[in-house]
């Protein structure tokens, strides 16, 4: 009965990692850009280039998709983002 249990969780794992999904960040006005940087840095493990980038897309156009990947991945990008209380949404 438990191998049941455990295919079954697996399968469930699979299903969150096979899921596409888009994780976009959106502008505020109480945090400053190198806070937004280094968090993007931490969340998806970029260079500081590609943060800098981002941040400047979230600020000029309101949002922007700071990731893009499996369903399971997204969700820990969008809580790395949230400890700080930055705005996010997961798109699928």
């Amino acid at each position: 009965m438990s191998i049941g249990f455990e295919r079954e969780e697996k399968s469930s794992v699979d299903t969150l990692t096979s899921i596409p999904a888009k994780v976009v960040l959106y502008n505020d006005d109480w945090h400053t850009f190198e806070e937004v940087i280094y968090q993007i840095i931490k969340a998806i493990k970029c260079d500081l280039k590609t943060a800098e980038q981002l941040t400047w897309e979230v600020h000029s156009k309101g949002k922007a998709v700071v990731f893009e990947g499996d369903l399971e991945e997204a969700i820990k990008v969008a809580n790395i983002l949230e400890e700080i209380d930055l705005s996010v949404e997961i798109y699928l």
